[in-house]
């Protein structure tokens, strides 16, 4: 193996390595504490910011505009610019808290680069906190843990006000355009609870979760609201049409109000299947232990029967078996929904296995509930937002592969929607 060659130091890290080699050695000690390491950094930031303001006044001084003399005072003498003393101020870095002495000049035209004025914060403590935000710390925890942690204090509402920028982001990302067709979309629900005023109104995030033609996945939305239905779906499938997307060949969902029609209004070629698992779920809830594994068995039988026509008798078949009359209300169940139920079967098991389940989606909504769980409720809309969308970037981000056979259900999409299915 060959031997890797040792890079030479920079100018800065040579003089860094330097300046702390003549510390250390100055002050004869073997080690350092904690706690001094910490004042050292800070004593080291405070004099770099320092330093770089003072450069920055030095240049304004010799080449900063000065101030044109009044045409009514054209005997005063041309006003010279200099130094006018220093003003304190605190500011907050990545590390630490530190206060700096800053230049002033007497025109009070000087506008610093390194800490601009009315800034109390460098930049970079502002990823820090929205990535302790994006994983479920309140305001006060972050407030709590830095100052714990980096020795700074920054309140509650500072804190919000960082977050706060992140909602720019939020709304490019709701509005951004969407690619031409998707293959499958899955659609769920998540439930928060929202403060409106002096009440707190329970509310369903909706999210839309896309596969691609590449076999990569895609979250196209969130939209927030306290009701359901034909017309407020349609309002969302308007929405994605305007974005860009013209087509969906499978939408899959979990029996969702209005759902059907709304899909029917705006996207009339699309077919609507409803998620057998969920369907399997609530036809469950009420099952006894003892019974359930009998019951799973037949049920299995009807969603994995070959053919519609099948799927049918073998319902009928468990109605008239005993635990099928013991349990009467499942086939209603599953009669209610059959329409959305029946598409299933069109499909060849490598299709049957993508949109049987919402199960990716499901996958998502885990991800943040495990950010959203500390919330017992959001002071406002935005706020849900806000929060679920850095949930949603954190969980997305490692999205690199296709879903699981694409390449064989992407064949069969070919053939059984021809022009519709667009490679590439």
């Amino acid at each position: 193996m060959a031997r890797r060659v040792k890079q030479p130091l920079s100018e800065a890290d040579a003089f860094l390595t330097k300046y702390i080699d003549q510390t250390l050695a100055n002050t004869g000690k073997i080690g350092w504490s904690s706690e001094e390491v910490t004042g050292m950094v800070q004593e080291v930031m405070k004099r770099f910011l320092e330093r770089c303001l003072e450069s920055e006044m030095d240049f304004h001084l010799k080449n900063g505009e000065i101030v044109p003399v009044s045409k009514e005072a054209k005997d005063e003498p041309e006003p010279v610019n200099k130094r006018n003393g220093t003003s304190s101020k605190t500011v907050i870095t990545d590390n630490a808290q530190v206060r700096i002495e800053v230049p002033r000049d007497r025109l009070s035209s000087f506008e610093p680069i390194s800490v601009p004025k009315y800034e109390r914060h460098l930049k970079g403590l502002d990823d820090k906190i929205i990535s302790m935000y994006a994983r479920g710390m309140s305001n006060r925890e972050i407030s709590a843990h830095m100052k714990e942690i980096y020795g700074v204090g920054v309140s509650a509402e500072f804190i919000s006000r960082v977050t706060d920028e992140v909602l720019e982001d939020v709304r490019a990302w709701r509005s951004r355009p969407l690619q031409d067709f998707y293959p499958v979309v899955f659609f769920d629900a998540l439930r928060v609870k929202v403060k409106n005023g002096n009440t707190i109104t329970p509310k369903a995030l909706y999210l839309a979760l896309a596969v691609r033609a590449d076999g990569s996945r895609e979250v196209l939305g969130m939209w927030l609201s306290d009701n359901e239905g034909a017309a407020y779906w349609t309002s969302v499938f308007n929405e994605i049409k305007a974005r860009g997307c013209n087509d969906i060949l499978i939408a899959v969902t979990d029996g969702l109000k209005g759902m059907t029609k709304a899909i029917e209004t705006v996207y009339p070629k699309t077919i609507h299947q409803t998620c057998i698992v969920h369907l399997l779920r609530n036809s469950t809830a009420f099952v006894s232990y003892k019974d359930l594994k009998g019951v799973m068995s037949q049920l299995k039988g009807i969603y994995g029967a070959a053919d519609a026509e099948e799927a049918r008798n073998r319902l009928e078949d468990f109605a008239e078996s005993t635990l099928g009359k013991r349990y009467s209300v499942i086939k209603g169940m599953w009669l209610n929904q059959w329409e959305q139920v029946i598409p299933l079967f069109n499909f060849p098991p490598e299709i049957r296995k993508l949109i049987y389940t919402t199960n990716s989606i499901e996958a998502l909504n885990r991800s943040i509930r495990k950010v959203i769980k500390t919330r017992t409720m959001f002071p406002t809309d935005d706020s849900v937002y806000k929060l679920v969308f850095l949930a949603i970037k954190n969980a997305t981000k490692d999205w690199n592969k296709s879903v699981f056979r694409w390449r064989q259900a992407m064949l069969q999409f070919v053939v059984m929607f021809g022009d519709r299915f667009k490679q590439g």
